[in-house]
């Protein structure tokens, strides 16, 4: 059997490698590629059970290095590319842009130049809900496809930038592209740099939770697993130029996610400490998935269940988490 090439961006990280785990999971036929600079965010210790697997291989490079990624492309010539790799974490920036538009702009536009050349099949840009902007708190306005860009970080403006350049490349190019948005995820091998994961670090220790503002800002989860079903199903079903945004109806606020871990852990809302609301906080995200739904796929985790998963995986995985010093 020929198996055909999958090269994931960003494999070392949170959702790309979630992704690399799913894919071989659920596949025989394709062999994966995973590509990742090993920045803060990305660790190998997730992949150490599939080091030895002959659909795996993993290659340390930026994909900001034009000369390396058109290298890349041109020896292993992949069928098709899904795109993960990116600086992602708002408060970083705000501290630091230009490491945004490098990672997020600048390394986006090489990976497209390099998959035009090597004619990859499809190539899925993973984006963010981020993009839109806000939603009122109030009401039931959600997100579509055709919700106009207004981002309100530079992250967002980067990921932003990004989409707009692979709709440009489809447009002008005939390029084969799909953009996936999606909401916040949560579950297995996330830093805990991120919400669900710092709150859950932080009260298995007793340690005080920063909460941005008074919390009321609304999310809506979407477990890592079904985003990578998603994205699944717009690798083999997505029409190629549109875009789809992919969210599980689970809003909460973020002080409703951190008195969630606190109770499933039998702590003191005491821990809870409120503090000043960075710049440019959007108030509320919420997506409108029907579009995708249409080819078929739906959410398998509500919220409630998802989160309990995801405390007893920090429970039991202290050793990975442990490792990192978050600042």
């Amino acid at each position: 059997m020929t198996r055909k090439k999958i090269l994931i961006t960003g494999g070392a990280g949170f959702i790309g490698g979630n992704l690399v785990h799913y894919f071989l999971d659920q596949y025989r036929n394709y062999d994966i590629i995973n590509v990742d600079l090993l920045t803060y965010a990305g660790e190998l210790t997730k992949h150490q059970h599939i080091q030895s697997s002959d659909q795996y291989e993993f290659v340390q490079a930026n994909i900001a290095d034009n000369k390396a990624m058109r290298a890349l492309f041109h020896e292993k010539k992949p069928n098709y590319v899904i795109h993960c790799a990116a600086e992602s974490h708002v408060d970083r920036s705000i501290e630091n842009p230009q490491a945004f538009v490098y990672t997020n702009v600048i390394g986006t536009q090489i990976l497209l130049e390099a998959a035009k050349k090597v004619q990859v099949e499809k190539f899925i840009h993973v984006s963010t809900d981020e993009v839109y902007g806000e939603l009122p708190k109030e009401g039931a306005e959600l997100f579509t496809e055709e919700t106009p860009l207004r981002p309100n970080s530079p992250y967002s403006a980067s990921k932003a930038s990004s989409d707009l350049l692979v709709r440009a490349y489809c447009e002008t190019y005939g390029f084969p592209a799909v953009i996936t948005r999606c909401s916040n995820n949560y579950g297995p091998f996330h830093l805990p740099e991120k919400l669900i994961p710092l709150t859950i670090s932080r009260v298995m220790n007793n340690q005080e939770v920063p909460v941005y503002g008074d919390g009321k800002n609304i999310r809506d989860w979407l477990h890592v697993y079904d985003h990578c079903s998603a994205i699944d199903t717009v690798l083999h079903h997505g029409e190629i130029g549109q875009v789809y945004n992919i969210g599980s109806n689970n809003e909460r606020t973020n002080l409703d996610v951190v008195k969630t871990i606190i109770k499933e852990l039998n702590k003191s809302e005491t821990l809870i400490e409120f503090v000043e609301d960075r710049p440019g906080h959007d108030e509320r995200y919420a997506i409108d998935a029907s579009k995708l739904k249409k080819l078929g796929w739906k959410p398998k985790f509500i919220f409630e269940e998802g989160i309990v998963q995801t405390i007893q995986w920090y429970m039991k995985n202290g050793r990975w988490w442990e490792q990192f010093e978050i600042k």
